[in-house]
């Protein structure tokens, strides 16, 4: 790809990877944006600098990977990139991870340090993206696997925020129900 600005979606369509030019609020589209922001967004998360030795960077790397392919089989209708080993993977990730966590009695406000915080922001982006693959699915075939692994995912990101606050010494900021009584 060696010309960026081709102007072809100037008329308001995109290209599919088949070729398929179709609007750019076509939810396929939407799809595939969300799930681009999401891969930034685990960038960032990246970018931040995890605790030395943080044992789930490299899964975190492999997820990067992942939402490419997940991005590059949602381009092309039909086509299955995105394996279901991947969603194994990421239950055994979350299992590890949420091991060393105590219980949690009530909801987590989002936040702590900025790399939990970024956890957080990955967690809700995933969530938007996993709801328009949800409704991308409602009108045109999608692998499942795609569903799955993004629920998968925004479950990790939650445990990996409550992690990084572990990891430096920060207590997790509970909702306090009480103030609205």
């Amino acid at each position: 790809m060696s010309a960026i600005a081709t102007r072809t979606g100037d008329a308001g369509t995109t290209g599919l990877g088949d070729g398929t030019r179709v609007s750019k609020c076509d939810p396929r589209v939407a799809a595939m944006g969300d799930v681009d922001e999401l891969n930034s967004a685990v960038g960032l998360l990246l970018a931040f600098g995890l605790p030395q030795g943080f044992a789930w960077q490299a899964e975190l790397v492999a997820v990067q990977q992942d939402l490419l392919d997940l991005g590059g089989e949602l381009s092309i209708p039909g086509y299955s990139l995105l394996k279901p080993e991947r969603v194994l993977a990421l239950d055994a990730c979350l299992q590890s991870v949420n091991s060393g966590l105590p219980r949690l009695q009530e909801f987590v406000r989002p936040g702590g340090t900025v790399a939990a915080a970024q956890a957080h922001m990955c967690r809700t982006t995933c969530r938007r993206a996993e709801r328009s693959v949800i409704a991308l699915a409602e009108v045109q075939a999608v692998n499942p696997v795609a569903r799955q692994y993004l629920n998968r995912l925004s479950d990790l990101m939650f445990v990996l925020a409550r992690v990084l606050n572990q990891y430096a010494g920060r207590k997790e900021v509970l909702w306090d129900h009480e103030r609205s009584k």
